[in-house]
């Protein structure tokens, strides 16, 4: 094994974290789609409520499956390629999603969500991708930036899904995200530079060595842990909010509740934000703010049963508080094996999707059981547990952190930025 200067890997340029953050916020995205449309999607299937509500849930654990076996491919697969042919069955997932509602088939709503859920974790390259051909010193901005687009993503895709609903029926929002997911694999493909893992393992030491990683750091357990509770916090939310919109209290359409997704657009500047702290090594701050503002969000949220400005602050503020988490969080996990980042974003990004299906499933059973009220309460009971964990994230980050260490642009610098010849 050898390197040479020739072989270093190109540094990305503003023009191609732009088109990164967008092909992110697309993947990510599509998995959001469904949550502002499932009084209609119930309506127009001839399905409950209930059993639409199950799509949130059917996406969100297709991804994590797709994050615990389709990411770690990163490290050892060219990544220019995983990440197209990630795209490209992601988007085939949304026609099949699209097709359900011109053939009136709930099956194939299923086996399209599950699919573009699987698929649509190329953004889960796109991130530790940016951080390694970052320069020297920028990680954090370009994971910030990266991120910041697959959060506006997310947030948007409910906007769009609500619009194109009202437009031209909710399976119009699908065929839509499948053609913009197409044209940007066409872009990324001409400007996406080539870049090959630096290690050379085969697909089964690459599973295994996930768990070895997970038992070699700590802050990796903490961190995922917190990613995981504090998603599972606002997926209560993300879960239940439209059937609070449109029900008696509100009454809103599918357009009017994607339209509330605007708001929450702000709280994802808090991404770019956080990663620029982080480069100045005061993500531990973030992490505590986070967490602290996560709860007083819920505050907000529950008195938002009965008014709508306070329902719209607190969504705001829920939002903004899991941008802090999640990006203080990846600053952390890049570092501890830099050349094993798309296995630790794995593990990281696989237990925080599987907090986001696990609080969709209490959502739905709080508001099965006893309304908003329930859920407001599921909702803060998460958010003080994210908060304990981050209190014991911080006991671990004095024993293990090196104390000498002072900023973490070094944490995104590459240590290996020489491809393996």
């Amino acid at each position: 094994m050898s390197t040479s200067p020739a072989a270093a890997l190109p540094v990305l340029s503003t023009r191609t974290l732009v088109l990164m953050a967008i092909a992110c916020g697309l993947c990510a995205g599509a998995n959001y789609f469904n949550q502002p449309l499932l009084h209609s999607m119930a309506q127009d299937l001839g399905v409950s409520e209930a059993q639409a509500a199950s799509t949130v849930t059917l996406a969100q654990l297709s991804y994590a499956l797709g994050l615990l076996l389709l990411v770690p491919l990163g490290d050892m697969l060219e990544r220019r390629r995983l990440v197209l042919s990630l795209m490209v069955l992601a988007a085939t997932g949304m026609l099949l999603s699209g097709l359900s509602g011109s053939t009136q088939q709930f099956t194939l709503l299923v086996v399209g969500t599950a699919m573009t859920g699987l698929f649509s974790v190329a953004a889960q390259v796109l991130v530790p991708m940016a951080a390694s051909l970052a320069a020297p010193g920028t990680g954090g901005r370009a994971v910030g930036l990266v991120m910041s687009g697959l959060l506006v993503g997310i947030l948007a895709a409910r906007s769009v899904a609500g619009l194109l609903s009202g437009l031209g029926g909710w399976n119009a929002v699908y065929w839509v995200g499948a053609v913009a997911t197409l044209a940007m694999a066409a872009l990324l493909a001409r400007g996406l530079p080539t870049a090959r893992p630096a290690t050379r393992l085969g697909y089964g030491q690459v599973l295994r060595s996930l768990g070895s990683l997970l038992r070699q750091h700590p802050r990796l357990r903490s961190r995922a842990l917190i990613g995981g509770l504090g998603f599972a916090t606002v997926s209560v939310l993300f879960s239940t909010m439209a059937l609070l919109l449109a029900g008696p209290a509100y009454g809103l359409s599918d357009m009017q509740i994607g339209l509330i997704g605007i708001v929450g657009i702000a709280g994802a500047l808090m991404a770019n934000m956080t990663g620029r702290l982080a480069d100045h090594g005061k993500e531990q701050s973030a992490t505590l703010a986070g967490a602290l503002l996560m709860l007083l969000g819920w505050a907000f949220l529950w008195l938002g049963g009965s008014s709508l400005w306070l329902f719209l602050l607190g969504f705001l503020v829920v939002d903004g508080a899991l941008q802090a988490l999640h990006i203080s969080n990846q600053s952390v996990v890049y570092a501890l094996a830099p050349e094993a980042r798309s296995r630790l974003n794995a593990v990281y990004m696989t237990t925080y999707f599987i907090g986001a299906a696990s609080g969709s499933a209490l959502g739905a059973w709080a508001w099965l059981h006893g309304g908003w009220g329930s859920v407001s309460l599921a909702g803060g009971a998460l958010g003080l547990c994210t908060l304990a964990v981050v209190c014991w994230d911080r006991g671990l980050a004095a024993k293990h952190w090196p104390a000498k260490v002072k900023g973490t642009a070094v944490f995104f610098a590459p240590l290996s930025r020489a491809r393996t010849t």
